[in-house]
């Protein structure tokens, strides 16, 4: 008998990582992994790609969709939109998928009320604000206002990290992601 899918949430900070732990975890090629990927109202950074990264909308388009009922949740995140569009996830889980979802602390205790005991949730933590704060830096996308508004709300984000099922600790990039599989497994196995 297959296996029932679930959600994986993965939240961080703003330059916590977790979009490139996510991509490393995906690059290991499991058929089972799947991307969600999120509806949002902010502008594209230079790398990023419609329908690949996001799914990049207009505040009234996105509105529109919210009134439709497309979204697991939504919420509003320095300014912007951002969503986790129904289409495919619970198709997924009944096919067994393990789903990733790039999302907000927000959007994941959302998830974690909607899908209880089908959505593993993970923080990735920082080692200190220091750190995240030159991971912000180099990244170069924000403008200085807008880094301080994330800045800002990184002790809140730690704080409500509580309501996840695990925190770790972003020190070393590959240390973190065979972390989070070892979770990921752990998690799977456990439901079989």
């Amino acid at each position: 008998m297959k296996s029932k899918g679930f959600l994986v949430v993965i939240s961080a900070p703003s330059g916590g990582g977790k979009t490139t732990v996510i991509r490393r975890i995906l690059q290991r090629g499991d058929e089972r992994f799947r991307y969600s990927i999120s509806a949002t109202t902010r502008k594209p950074r230079a790398n990023e790609k419609n329908g690949v990264d996001y799914f990049f909308m207009t505040e009234k388009e996105f509105k529109k969709r919210i009134e439709h009922g497309d979204f697991v949740e939504w919420a509003i995140v320095h300014g912007n939109y951002y969503g986790t569009p129904k289409m495919t996830l619970d198709q997924w889980i009944k096919e067994g998928k393990i789903v990733f979802l790039d999302l907000d602390i927000q959007g994941g205790i959302n998830v974690k009320e909607k899908y209880g005991n089908d959505a593993l949730l993970i923080f990735i933590m920082p080692p200190s604000i220091q750190e995240l704060e030159q991971r912000l830096r180099m990244r170069n996308t924000d403008d200085e206002e807008t880094l301080q508004k994330r800045l800002a709300a990184v002790p809140k984000e730690i704080d409500k990290s509580r309501y996840y099922d695990h925190v770790v600790v972003n020190v070393d990039l590959e240390e973190t992601v065979n972390e989070v599989m070892d979770i990921i497994h752990e998690f799977d196995h456990s439901r079989k």
